[in-house]
């Protein structure tokens, strides 16, 4: 693909998202695929992300990562390899140029599929292990994922050929840049795909108690090696993993569910209010009850 005609993908892809989204991320008729309309910046978004691929047509964004900020924009794809907790905010969107953005969300079993077709000669990678990669996007990925959207305007090829491109999409991610850390997660004997479990046990577990010896056995792997090889993925430890997944919890708990403080955080497995409203405060900047209540003030004024 010519740089004349990638730019020409690109405008293309920037007018179908602007045509069909709205002023906020929303899932297509096309099921796994994403599109997000923002028309300025905003504050930081805490959400639990699936694994998924974002390309961004228009604009700026930055993810935060434990302690890590990757920033991205146009011509940019973010792989997010594994469900991970993370800290997002648009940073360059206006109402003349807003920000454009498309995800498609990695479907763990079409991927393992996949892989089985893949050369026998190909190795589990041993490195580029972090779950979340911010490349350029390749040409043939931009291609594929423009097809896809053009598929919106004939809803009645969707359920034949949305398929068959989202196989090509997953292809072309694990033959570009980012390739290896997918690979990473998802080999069947490889330590990412262990933490992938320990990922999946702890979010649905996140108000036990955590005992690291009961996840490492879990998992197959000792408490050291879990220790080491979780941080690399996810750039937490299992136990800071775990207190974003309660806080999160507990935040829509309060918001949507009209719990108070006291009950979110020992529904997400908080012991003690105090702990609780200082590890939340660290993370969200306000007393849960402040911050639920500065949320609800924007709804309230509309």
């Amino acid at each position: 693909m010519s740089a004349s005609t990638l730019s020409e993908a690109y405008a293309e892809i920037t007018r179908i998202v602007a045509r069909y989204a709205k002023d906020e991320a929303i899932e297509s008729p096309i099921d796994g695929l994403f599109i997000v309309k923002r028309t300025s910046p905003t504050l930081p978004l805490h959400a639990h992300q699936r694994p998924s691929f974002w390309l961004v047509a228009q604009g700026r964004k930055c993810v935060t990562v434990g302690e890590e900020e990757l920033h991205y924009g146009v011509g940019d794809c973010l792989l997010v390899a594994l469900d991970m907790p993370m800290t997002s905010r648009i940073t360059h969107a206006s109402e003349t140029e807003p920000h454009l953005c498309v995800g498609v969300e990695i479907n763990p079993t079409r991927l393992a599929e996949l892989m089985g077709r893949l050369p026998p000669e190909t190795a589990a990678p041993t490195d580029g292990v972090r779950g979340v990669a911010v490349a350029r996007a390749a040409p043939q990925l931009v291609d594929a994922t423009l097809r896809l959207l053009r598929l919106l305007d004939r809803p009645k090829d969707v359920a034949a050929l949305a398929p068959l491109i989202e196989q090509e999409i997953l292809y072309h991610l694990l033959s570009g840049p980012c390739g290896a850390r997918l690979l990473h997660i998802a080999w069947a004997e490889g330590q990412g795909h262990r933490v992938t479990r320990a990922v999946a046990w702890l979010r649905e577990h996140f108000a036990e108690t955590l005992r690291i010896e009961a996840l490492a056995d879990h998992v197959g792997m000792s408490e050291s090696s879990l220790h080491h090889h979780f941080k690399a993925v996810t750039n937490m430890t299992p136990m800071q993993y775990q207190k974003q997944l309660r806080l999160y919890e507990a935040r829509r708990l309060m918001l949507v569910e009209g719990l108070d403080v006291g009950a979110a955080g020992f529904a997400v497995g908080y012991q003690s209010p105090s702990q609780f409203s200082r590890e939340y405060r660290r993370l969200y900047g306000l007393p849960p009850a402040r911050d639920v209540e500065a949320l609800r003030a924007p709804i309230a004024a509309e």
